[in-house]
C-alpha cells in the first residue's frame, strides 16, 4: 500500500470568483476538492470545463472545483486577460492564478489539462491528464462520499464560489461575424449564446437570434438556444435554396452545426449528434446528423462545401448542406505543425478560415502553433509560424515572423491576408508577393475575426472589448509600413532528460472504475509517436496498437520534442447494453538527451494513482 500524499497548499498571484477571498486548503476541509489545471488557450481545457459542469451541479454540496490557471502563452499571464477568460467561458468556480506554474509543478502536472482529486482530509487520491473523465470522476466522488460520510469527515454545504457582476453591453465576447446582403452585420455573441444582427454602424442592435441562455433547442429566433457559438458561413444561393436555410453556425460547445433561415430567424440543427467526437480517423462520408463533432470553431465555403475548423480534434472537416453529409477533410488529429497532403498534415486547434478572392486558396488560422496556413491543390502549407512553442510579435520576412495565438483571418482581393493576431492584440498582414508580415493596427482587445465590407472597410471583432471596431480609412494602403520587432517567446517547460540509444515509452492506462478495455471493433489501444526535429528518433516513430514502444534516441540531437498521442477504448463492465468510451490524450514532451538520462519515459493516459 502506497503512502498517502498531502495535497500541496494552494498559492498563487490571486483568486477569481471568490469575492476577494484568498482560499486555503484548510478552508475546504470536509469537501472533495477537484483541482483543474488549465490554460484558456487550450481547447482540451475548455472541453473539461464543459465536462465538469454537470458534476458541479450534481455534487454541489460536497464538491469544490478549483481552477488552477497555469498559462502557456505570454498573454495568458495577464491577470485582466485571465479574468476575461473566466467570464467568457462561464467558469462558475474559484480560479487560482498560477502565472509561474508553481502549482502546476507542485502537483506534478505534465499536460494541459490535468485534474487532481483531494479527499475531505486533504490527501491527493487521484490525478489524471486529458479530457473524458467525467464518468470516472463521478464514480470516484461517489466512493469518496460513502467513505467519508461513514468516517464523519464529509461536511455538506455551500462552496466558496462568488459570481462576479456582469456589465451591461450589447455584445459579450463576440466571436465571428459576416456581412449580410443588407449591409447589416451578423455577429456570434458567444458569451450570450446567441447571434446579434447589427446595423452597418456595427453598434445598433437590429435583432437577436436565440434566447441568450445556454442550450441546444431548435425553433424560432425567440426560442432557439446555442452554447458559445463561433463561426458563421453564408451559403451560396443555389445551396441555400436546396438546404432550406441561408446561414450555417458553428455551435461550438454543443458540438453541432446549426442552420438559420435569415428571413425568419428560425434555427435547425444540420450536423452533429451533440456528442463530442471520440472515434477513429476515416475518410468516409457520414450522415451529417449521425456523426459526432468536436468544438467546430469557424466555417468557410470552399471547394463547393462548408469547410469546418474542427478545433477540438486539430482537423479540418467538410459539410455538404445539399447532400446532408459530413466527413474529415485534413489532418490526422495529431496536434502539431506539419505540412503535406491533406490526409497526412498536422494542425493545432484551427480557429479561423477565409477563402481567397479567386476561390483557389483556403487560409487557416492555426492558433496553437501561432501559424497562418493555407490549403491549395490538396496540400496544406505554412505561410507564417514555427510550431507549438514559438510565438511573439515580430514582423518582417515570413520565415522569421512570429504571431501569438491568432484566431481569425480575412483574405483580401490583392491576394494578401489579414490576421487577427489575438494574443498580441493586433491586426497583421501577410503578403505572399513579398513573403513578409507587417502590423496594420495594435492596441486591440483580443481581436478574434476580421470582415471586409463591400465598401472596402475592415471591421474587427474586438472580442475582449465586447464590440466591433472599424479600422481607420486607408489603413490597408499603409499596411506593412509598421514593422514591429517585438518580443520573441518560447514556451519553456522543464525537459525530461533521456539517455541516447534505447528508451522505453510506456503509456500507463487505468480504465475508470466499472470499465474494461473493449476490443469489439479491433485493438482497444492506439499509440502514435513522432518527434520534432524528426531526427531526434532513429527508431520508434509511427503508429501501433501497443501502449509500450521501444524508441531509439539519436545521440547527435541534444534536444527536441516527442509528440505522443494515445487512446484507449473501454466499455462498461458486467452490465447489459454497456456504454462505450474512448479516452485520448496528446503530449508534447520536451526532452534533453544527456549522459545518465532516463531509459524509460512513462506517461499516464488515465491515472488513478495517488
Amino acid at each position: 500500500m502506497s503512502a498517502r500524499v498531502r495535497a500541496p497548499e494552494l498559492r498563487g498571484r490571486g483568486w477569481l470568483n471568490t469575492g476577494g477571498r484568498e482560499l486555503k486548503l484548510s478552508d475546504l476541509r470536509g469537501k472533495i476538492v477537484l483541482a483543474d489545471f488549465w490554460t484558456f488557450c487550450c481547447i482540451n481545457c475548455l472541453h473539461v470545463l464543459d465536462e465538469l459542469r454537470p458534476l458541479e451541479q450534481k455534487y454541489a454540496d460536497v464538491l469544490v472545483v478549483i481552477g488552477v490557471h497555469s498559462p502557456k502563452f505570454e498573454h495568458e499571464k495577464d491577470p485582466d486577460a485571465l479574468a476575461a477568460a473566466v467570464e467568457r467561458y462561464g467558469v462558475h468556480h474559484p480560479v487560482l492564478d498560477d502565472p509561474e506554474l508553481n502549482m502546476w509543478q507542485q502537483y506534478a502536472a505534465r499536460a494541459w489539462p490535468t485534474l487532481a482529486v483531494v479527499d475531505p482530509e486533504g490527501y491527493v487520491v487521484a490525478t489524471m491528464a486529458g479530457e473524458g473523465h467525467a464518468e470516472g470522476l463521478s464514480r470516484l466522488i461517489d466512493d469518496l462520499i460513502a467513505t467519508h460520510e461513514a468516517k464523519g469527515t464529509l461536511h455538506r454545504g455551500e462552496g466558496p464560489y462568488v459570481p462576479p457582476a456582469e456589465p451591461a453591453t450589447t455584445l459579450r465576447f463576440p466571436g465571428k461575424a459576416v456581412v449580410l446582403d443588407s449591409g447589416n452585420l451578423l455577429v456570434s455573441d458567444s458569451a450570450r449564446h446567441s447571434l446579434a444582427e447589427l446595423a452597418p454602424d456595427g453598434e445598433t442592435l437590429v435583432r437577436r437570434i436565440g434566447t441568450g441562455e445556454r442550450g441546444r433547442a431548435d425553433g424560432p429566433a425567440a426560442a432557439a438556444t446555442f452554447s458559445e457559438p463561433q463561426g458563421l458561413c453564408l451559403l451560396p444561393a443555389h445551396a441555400a435554396e436546396v438546404a432550406g436555410y441561408d446561414l450555417v453556425v458553428a455551435d461550438t460547445v454543443n458540438h453541432l452545426l446549426r442552420g438559420v433561415r435569415l428571413a425568419t430567424g428560425d434555427v435547425v440543427t444540420v450536423a452533429g449528434t451533440g456528442r463530442q467526437w471520440r472515434s477513429s480517423v476515416d475518410d468516409h462520408a457520414h450522415d451529417a446528423l449521425a456523426v459526432d463533432l468536436s468544438s467546430p470553431w469557424d466555417l468557410a465555403w470552399y471547394d463547393d462545401k462548408v469547410v469546418i475548423a474542427m478545433a477540438g480534434i486539430h482537423q479540418l472537416w467538410w459539410f455538404d448542406p445539399v447532400k446532408r453529409t459530413a466527413g474529415m477533410y485534413a489532418g490526422t488529429t495529431v496536434e502539431a505543425l506539419k505540412d503535406g497532403p491533406l490526409a497526412d498534415a498536422w494542425l493545432a486547434q484551427p480557429s479561423g478560415l477565409s477563402v481567397s478572392a479567386d476561390g483557389a486558396r483556403l487560409w487557416v488560422a492555426d492558433s496553437e502553433t501561432s501559424a497562418i496556413r493555407y490549403v491549395e491543390g490538396g496540400v496544406l502549407s505554412t505561410a507564417v509560424g514555427q510550431g507549438l512553442f514559438d510565438f511573439g510579435h515580430v514582423d518582417g520576412p515570413a520565415g522569421e515572423a512570429l504571431l501569438q495565438h491568432p484566431l481569425g483571418v480575412c483574405a483580401l482581393p490583392d491576394g494578401s491576408v489579414l490576421i487577427a493576431d489575438t494574443y498580441n492584440g493586433a491586426v497583421r498582414r501577410y503578403d505572399p508577393a513579398s513573403d513578409s508580415v507587417g502590423t496594420v493596427a495594435d492596441g486591440l482587445a483580443e481581436p478574434s475575426d476580421l470582415v471586409l465590407t463591400a465598401d472596402g472597410d475592415v471591421l474587427v471583432v474586438e472580442s475582449a472589448a465586447h464590440r466591433v471596431t472599424r479600422l481607420a480609412p486607408g489603413v490597408l494602403d499603409a499596411a506593412g509600413a509598421s514593422v514591429v520587432d517585438g518580443p520573441r517567446h518560447r514556451t519553456e517547460r522543464k525537459p525530461t532528460d533521456l539517455a541516447a540509444g534505447e528508451v522505453t515509452l510506456d503509456v500507463i492506462f487505468t480504465p475508470a472504475p466499472g470499465q474494461k478495455l473493449d476490443e469489439t471493433y479491433g485493438p482497444s489501444t492506439r499509440l502514435v509517436v513522432s518527434a520534432s526535429p524528426p531526427e531526434l528518433l532513429l527508431e520508434g516513430a509511427g503508429t501501433g496498437t501497443e501502449l509500450s514502444r521501444r524508441l531509439v534516441v539519436n545521440d547527435a540531437v541534444r534536444d527536441g520534442v516527442l509528440q505522443v498521442t494515445a487512446q484507449a477504448a473501454t466499455c462498461d463492465a458486467d452490465v447489459e447494453h454497456a456504454a462505450c468510451h474512448l479516452t485520448r490524450q496528446d503530449w508534447g514532451v520536451p526532452v534533453r538527451v544527456v549522459d545518465g538520462g532516463a531509459g524509460r519515459l512513462p506517461l499516464v493516459l488515465r491515472g488513478m494513482d495517488a
